[in-house]
């Protein structure tokens, strides 16, 4: 497979859609990157989860922190990272990230090996995890190979005071 041509992505370029809780706009897909990676944007309302506690089993994250201030929890561990940090989730351990402030966050994730953007678009295409059937949820982690514990989150929401989707900041 060769690679494609030379390519610049403007700030407003990409097809962006909503996953329940934040945003995500695509950069560069896996077919553009030979598999090698993808690369999409994660824009995060102000203490917003991103997720429940999950696991991805065949790719790595890195969250490279445009603006705001991001939390993660990897395994037991939390951290706190800002503008030009980046934090590495590799794959097979639980984790989960939010917007740790009051400011709205933004991120670019590399998705390593590529092929998971393809959960976000079609998540995208449910209307968000919050619109998704449990049923259809279910079946697209399992294509993924992702487990998700959505169980996690009212103590994820009150132990890093976060708010759910909807609720006014």
């Amino acid at each position: 497979m060769e690679t494609t041509g030379a390519k610049v992505v403007g700030p407003q370029d990409g097809k962006a859609g909503f996953l329940g809780s934040i945003g995500v706009r695509f950069m560069i897909d896996g077919e553009e990157a030979c598999g090698g990676f993808s690369l999409v944007e994660h824009p995060m309302p102000p203490r917003a989860l991103a997720a429940p506690l999950h696991r991805h089993t065949r790719e790595d994250e890195y969250s490279y922190v445009l603006e705001g201030r991001v939390g993660a929890l990897l395994g037991d561990e939390v951290i706190v990272g800002g503008p030009g940090d980046l934090i590495f989730k590799p794959r097979n351990q639980w984790h989960t990230f939010w917007n740790a402030g009051d400011e709205p966050a933004r991120l670019l994730e590399i998705i390593s090996p590529a092929g998971f953007e393809r959960f976000f678009d079609e998540l995208v295409d449910l209307g968000g995890a919050a619109q998704a059937e449990p049923q259809q949820l279910g079946e697209l982690c399992a294509r993924y190979e992702l487990e998700m514990n959505p169980d996690s989150v009212p103590g994820l929401v009150e132990r890093f005071d976060l708010l759910l989707p909807g609720e006014p900041v």
